[in-house]
């Protein structure tokens, strides 16, 4: 019996040394520290922002990971204007860049933004009082920053060297315009050609325990990621996946070079862009099953040659001009036919309206609403100051709301 214990304590002990699992604590402590009220919700090149990029630099240091940012460093230095629309001072930030050299002819990059919107002052806040807040920005986007750090540990300590090359960016700018994302692709610390597809992940920390569901876009961008991801999709983490290469985050900068993009996303909420974003808000549990299947993926995909690239029809940047804002955040995993209203902006015309968070929008004026591309193009044909009805679902009753643009 004594020589039994002590065989099956060898055998977890090996399992131990061999295997290797993503750590919830310590992606707690990842965002805890990044989305701390001392870093000032790292707005773009100011010292709460270099102060998280120290931290960064640091966990990449511990992990021996191979400095690939500007002599020799993990710092990638670029210019940003800042403001919205690049409207404001000029200035300078850094990516942080890390390597694992697998001795592979290929390389995946992981990446994230870890910029936020400081104290509110840049226009982006969807506060209704935002200048002189400091807004976090846990989810948006320290869990990315996190799950970046962790999936470096994750790869760096596998005893069976996968069969990739690893790039790891933690990107600047990202708020202001995708700043530090197009800085490196036009100026690459490593071979772009070599690249087989890159994985971004932006807001992966409020996975909703109510649906398990997480968005994986840009799945049209190599003819591998629709039959993967269908695989991969169970109860437990639904995936829904939208072809499109193009969207507001930085596998956006990788499509645009003909590189294979996913981009991950556990969907909008009430506190996106507001000082309430917090650390404690966090789905730690949830941010580990999306990371496991990051990994799966990555797994999943061992041993294949350089992905095919596929051009999308990206039908969610199709230019449009706004006169007008509802003030509404759109669900982007909801199946309902219409928008769902995943959060509210305060003082905005719809919560002035009374229309509220979970509410589906089926109509706005004389135009049917069957999901965002009809809400999009319905918003171009309104004027500031213009009334009109909309129709939403709420707990399976139609409702109507008098709405001022």
């Amino acid at each position: 019996m004594k020589y039994a214990i002590l065989f099956i304590a060898f055998l977890i002990g090996f399992a131990n040394c061999t295997g290797q699992t993503l750590d919830e604590t310590k992606i707690r402590k990842h965002i805890k520290i990044l989305a701390s009220d001392s870093l000032q919700g790292r707005n773009t090149g100011s010292e709460g922002e270099k102060m998280a990029a120290s931290y960064i630099q640091s966990e990449f240091k511990k992990m021996k990971l191979v400095a690939k940012g500007d002599n020799k460093s993990y710092l990638q230095s670029f210019p940003f204007k800042s403001g919205m629309h690049g409207t404001g001072a000029e200035g300078t930030a850094n990516n942080i860049i890390g390597f694992i050299d697998n001795k592979a002819a290929n390389t995946i990059i992981i990446g994230a933004h870890y910029d936020h919107l400081g104290l509110g002052n840049d226009g982006s806040s969807l506060d209704a009082n935002p200048q002189g807040k400091i807004h976090n920005g846990a989810d948006d986007n320290a869990s990315g920053t996190a799950g970046v750090i962790e999936l470096a540990r994750y790869f760096q300590n596998n005893k069976v060297k996968e069969k990739n090359n690893f790039l790891f960016i933690c990107f600047s700018g990202e708020e202001l315009g995708l700043f530090g994302s197009k800085y490196f692709t036009e100026n690459p610390t490593i071979d772009l050609n070599a690249v087989t597809y890159m994985i971004n992940m932006d807001m992966i920390g409020r996975l909703d325990p109510t649906t398990n569901s997480v968005a994986v876009s840009g799945t049209g961008t190599s003819p591998v990621w629709e039959p993967l991801l269908s695989k991969l999709s169970t109860d437990k983490l639904q995936i829904k996946t939208d072809s499109s290469g193009m969207g507001p985050s930085d596998h956006s900068s990788f499509y645009i070079k003909n590189i294979p993009a996913l981009h991950f996303f556990t969907g909008s909420h009430t506190d996106y862009h507001k000082p309430s974003d917090d650390f404690e808000k966090i789905n730690y549990s949830g941010e580990v099953e999306v990371l496991n299947l990051i990994v799966k993926v990555i797994e999943g995909l061992e041993g294949e040659p350089k992905l095919a690239f596929l051009t999308t029809k990206n039908k969610s940047m199709t230019p449009r001009s706004f006169k007008v804002t509802l003030g509404i955040m759109p669900s982007y995993t909801s199946d309902a036919a219409g928008l769902k209203v995943d959060g509210v902006s305060d003082g905005k015309p719809a919560q002035l309206a009374g229309i509220q968070s979970g509410d589906i929008i089926i109509s706005m004026g004389d135009f049917e609403i069957k999901g965002m591309q009809e809400y999009m193009d319905a918003l171009t044909k309104f004027e500031k100051g213009q009334q009109t009805e909309v129709k939403v679902k709420r707990n399976g009753e139609i409702l109507s709301f008098n709405v001022t643009f």
